[in-house]
């Protein structure tokens, strides 16, 4: 009567592994992807933020010991690239502006879209004339950036025809000029 029993059940181990473990599969590539756009945003934010920040601190009257030190927005550009570690600058677009105050409208303001077009952009920033007042002027860079789903590789079929969107991931950085 136990022989019979165990030549029941020889095949229960494959049905339950194809009902629980291949959803897990599924479940755990679904959280590599999560976390993978998690790190994309924060490592998004985090290039803006030093961007603004080392705008910020290069206002008018910065002085590096021996002469004022004027940024440009190649400068500023280049902390955002070099800060973004993973970041394709290509896929990358920001706006990097100034204000004259607090919620004011820009006074100068340049998109890079993308991100290496302004690479070797030598216009002074923040400018001479407004929205580089320290304590009082702002700077300010908005940044989107795609995120294409590493999932469609496993979609049957998808051998290069099916395109899935990408979705921007939005970030921003503001802060007061410093010096």
């Amino acid at each position: 009567m136990t022989r019979i029993t165990n030549h029941r059940r020889r095949g229960n181990a494959l049905i339950e592994f194809t009902l629980v473990g291949i959803p897990m599969i599924f479940v755990l590539i679904s959280l590599f992807e999560m976390s993978r756009g998690m790190w994309i945003y924060h490592t998004l934010a985090h290039a803006l933020k030093e961007g603004t920040r080392y705008a910020s601190v290069h206002g008018q009257s910065c002085y590096d010991g021996t002469a004022p030190c004027p940024i440009t927005i190649a400068d500023v550009a280049n902390r955002v690239k070099d800060s973004g570690v993973g970041l394709i600058p290509e896929d990358l677009n920001i706006t990097i502006s100034s204000m004259a105050c607090t919620g004011c409208a820009p006074v100068q303001s340049v998109s890079c879209n993308p991100l290496s077009s302004c690479l070797l952009n030598t216009t002074q920033f923040p400018s001479d004339k407004a929205g580089n007042e320290p304590g009082l002027s702002e700077v300010a860079i908005i940044g989107t950036y795609p995120f294409r789903s590493a999932i469609a590789m496993f979609w049957p079929g998808a051998h290069g025809g099916i395109q899935f969107p990408a979705f921007n991931l939005p970030a921003s950085a503001r802060e007061r000029v410093h010096f």
